[in-house]
This record gives structure tokens, sequence and C-alpha cells, in this order.
């Protein structure tokens, strides 16, 4: 047991090591581009991003920060809840590349977050809190991305969702942390993805 827990821990110093590199190289690499989708924001929707309390390791709280892709005064609730009507014209566009993720590096850097990890929940969704407590998920770091989001499973299946966590934290190393963050790259996976029938009633 002892050497299992060894294990585990010596496993997650590897990781957050890749996390702090990968995040800071990732940060100096796309600034350029930052900077130009901060200026297109701007024009786009007036507040060039967005911050939002979410639930991180042991259900503290942090601010999340993305680039704002909603119209200003849009719901503070779950993606799959928002009309798709929310989405700016460039928001639109900036999701479907997920490029509206990327200050979340800044995130990783801090501590807040990993690279690859559970999707950070809202403190208001409730059910998905109690499913993920239930399974241990908020005994590590949230993720940018997830074995959840390849998957195309969003927050409105809090149990499924909270199950496909549990599973991506028991089985993650470093080769399905690197496939993870590969085929999110790659465009594959639309866990937080608007349609036009979510938030329709």
């Amino acid at each position: 047991m002892k050497n299992h827990h060894e294990s585990v821990k010596n496993r997650r110093l590897v990781l957050r090591f890749l996390d702090l590199v990968l995040s800071l190289l990732g940060i100096i690499l796309t600034i350029p581009i930052m900077a130009a989708i901060l200026v297109l924001t701007f024009f786009d929707s007036g507040s060039p991003l967005f911050f939002q309390k979410r639930l991180g390791r042991h259900k503290k709280q942090f601010t999340l920060v993305k680039f704002r892709t909603m119209r200003i005064g849009t719901p503070s609730i779950g993606t799959h809840l928002v009309p798709a009507t929310s989405t700016t014209k460039l928001g639109n566009l900036l999701r479907k590349s997920k490029l509206d993720e990327l200050p979340q590096l800044f995130n990783v850097l801090l501590g807040h977050m990993s690279l690859v990890g559970p999707r950070p929940g809202l403190p208001s969704q409730i059910q998905l809190t109690l499913e993920r407590e239930k399974r241990g998920v908020f005994d590590v770091r949230p993720g940018i991305t997830g074995l959840a989001q390849v998957k195309n499973i969003d927050m409105s299946t809090p149990k499924k969702l909270a199950i496909y966590d549990s599973i991506m934290i028991t089985k993650l190393n470093i080769l399905l942390y690197v496939r993870i963050i590969s085929t999110t790259a790659l465009g594959r996976g639309a866990g937080d993805k608007i349609t036009p029938t979510r938030g329709q009633l």
C-alpha cells in the first residue's frame, strides 16, 4: 500500500512538472496569438476576458479566465444550458478552435489547474459536485481538457461525467496525458461545445 501511494505521488509530481513546462512554453509561443485575440474580442464584445469562479482541488474556489465567447450578461450557468444565440460570431470561432481556452495556461502556471484533469465545475452545480465527491475527483487539480471532453461527455450528465473523471484520475500517466492533449489539439472532442439545441426549452 505504501509503495502504491508513493507511486501515485511520484506520478503526480512528474505530471505537475510537465504542466509547468508545457504551460510556460505554451504562453511564450502563443503570446502573439493571445494579443491578437484580445484586440479582436475587444471589438467583438467590448470585454475581451471572461472571469468565473470554479471549484478546484479540494473544492477550493478559484477564478478561471478565458477569452470571452458569449455576450455580456449571459447567465453564469453550465455551458450545456446556455442558448446558442448567446455566443458571439467571433466566440463561435474561438470555441470551435479551442483558442478561448488559452488564458487558462496562466491558471495552470499558478497551480489552480492542470493541462489534463476534470473540467472545473461551478459552485452552483450541486449534483455534479456530489457525484465528484463520491468518487474522489476533487483530490486532483481540474484541467483544461480531460478524458470526458475528448469522449464528448459534458456536464449535462453529471454522474457519467464524474465516472469518466474518476477513470481518468485512476489511469492517468504520461502516455494518457500526452494522448489527451494531442487529441484535444487536433480538434477532437466537444465536451464543452454549445449546440443549437442546448439551452432551448
